[in-house]
């Protein structure tokens, strides 16, 4: 099973420490070497980025920035895990090195998966 990992820290918590960032990259480096992190990344902040929109047939590009966000996702990983729990469990191990946040964990549906 395939699961999406999102995660958005605390706004309140300020930017890590160095040290957090640290042990985030040493985290992330062996859940990649043991297979379980298949991909992950940190994600720019809305000044940066994109939006697309297709209404009424019209496809619109809008580059940021945007407005002030409540909720930003900081970073993603896609994890291989044998069930819902233990994904469960990679992010608690994680969000407990990052810190104060939330997160969203989404299964991933390979091509001859998806329902129908």
């Amino acid at each position: 099973m395939k699961f999406l990992m999102t995660y958005a820290s605390d706004p309140k918590q300020g930017p890590p420490t160095p040290e957090q960032m640290a042990a985030i990259g040493k985290f992330s480096q062996e859940m990649l070497k043991s297979g379980v992190v298949l991909m992950t990344g940190g994600l720019v902040r809305p000044t940066k980025g994109t939006q697309v929109k297709l209404e009424g047939g019209k496809f619109t590009v809008l580059d940021g920035p945007f407005p002030e966000t409540k909720e930003l996702i900081d970073g993603f990983a896609l994890i291989k895990a044998s069930s819902k729990a233990e994904a469960i469990e990679h992010a608690r191990r994680f969000m407990s090195i990052a810190g104060e946040g939330q997160g969203e964990i989404l299964q991933v549906f390979e091509p001859m998966e998806i329902p129908g």
